[in-house]
């Protein structure tokens, strides 16, 4: 199974960014590599914020997963 390209990633972050901003934050894509590893950064209230680990895993991860059976690990800058 290959990784799924940056406009890829991108358009399945905008399937996660709605539940981001209802609480003031939002995601940058920083990228993707071969393996399927995306690298994000939490922005706006989701950045430091105790719950970011959470939202990482059960938003972010959870739906880039789901949409692109690619991905490996979802990793954040933060």
């Amino acid at each position: 199974m290959s990784a799924p390209t940056r406009e890829q990633v991108e358009a399945a972050l905008d399937q996660a960014r709605p539940e981001l901003v209802k609480h003031g934050g939002n995601v940058e894509l920083l990228g993707v590599n071969d393996q399927g590893v995306v690298l994000v950064r939490l922005v706006g209230a989701c950045s430091g914020c105790k719950h970011a680990n959470a939202t990482l895993s059960n938003i972010i991860g959870k739906t880039l997963k789901e949409l692109l059976p690619g991905i490996s690990r979802v990793d954040a800058l933060m």
